[in-house]
């Protein structure tokens, strides 16, 4: 039962902070493996149970499909071949190399998350840059996404902000939303062909998930992004930590 309560609630969380400001995965992640879910069904389990969340956050900025259908139609094509690659890489990955690579990715998104909005703001400085680059840039965004995902709405609103355009912070979470949707998609098809994904966890999880994002995304704006950051950056460096712990200290 206590396992049980940790996964929804880690869930229900992890929804919530992926609809104020992401980094959902640092919670179900660690939450399946430190509850005993092997790294490789862990990260398929996390990614179905996060995936109908991220439809709802799509849906939500769908009037962003019209605005910027000129961009959205290459970027999504690229995010969904991204998407199927990373998670084909993941499942080519042996279990034991797997993980020790975890603690490493979970490392990267901890910095990504610590850094990312100077990296933005830095970026936007720059002015508008021609639309390939970012394209090029959502090539490898799109294959991490699909290998493990912690930190990629970060990762997809700095390169977005290249696009320059006059294009505000909430048009570009739409575009976010939308790719991330993209990534996922594949991603998840792939774990779910792999017979990987643990239903019972992927299930309650993905429930709770939705419900969190749902309630997160009604009282947002009683939210201090910010303040939610900072406790993501937290999160994410605790969880470094307690990862390289596990996998590499004696015994």
């Amino acid at each position: 039962m206590l396992t049980w309560c940790l996964l929804v609630g880690a869930a229900f969380l992890a929804g919530g902070l992926n609809a104020i400001a992401g980094g959902g995965t640092f919670l179900t992640f660690p939450a399946l493996v430190f509850t005993g879910t092997t790294p490789l069904a862990a990260n398929a389990t996390s990614t179905v149970a996060l995936w109908p969340g991220s439809v709802a956050s799509a849906w939500g900025y769908r009037s962003v499909m019209n605005e910027e259908r000129g961009s959205l139609v290459p970027l999504i094509l690229v995010s969904l071949g991204g998407g199927l690659a990373g998670a084909l890489l993941a499942l080519a990955t042996p279990s034991d190399a797997f993980e020790t690579i975890v603690p490493f990715l979970v490392l990267f998104a901890a910095v990504l998350f610590t850094v990312g909005d100077r990296l933005r703001a830095w970026l936007s400085s720059l002015g508008e840059t021609p639309r390939w680059v970012v394209l090029a840039a959502q090539v490898p965004i799109s294959l991490y996404g699909g290998y493990l995902g912690g930190g990629i709405g970060l990762l997809m609103l700095a390169a977005l902000t290249l696009l320059g355009g006059g294009r505000d912070l909430h048009r570009l979470n739409g575009v976010k939303s939308v790719l991330g949707l993209a990534i996922n998609l594949t991603a998840t098809v792939v774990f779910i062909a792999s017979g990987l994904v643990e239903w019972p966890k992927a299930l309650a999880m993905a429930v709770a998930s939705t419900i969190g994002g749902y309630v997160a995304a009604r009282f947002a704006l009683r939210f201090d992004p910010r303040v939610v950051k900072r406790f993501v950056v937290v999160l994410g460096w605790v969880m470094t930590v307690a990862f390289f712990v596990k996998t590499f200290a004696p015994g």
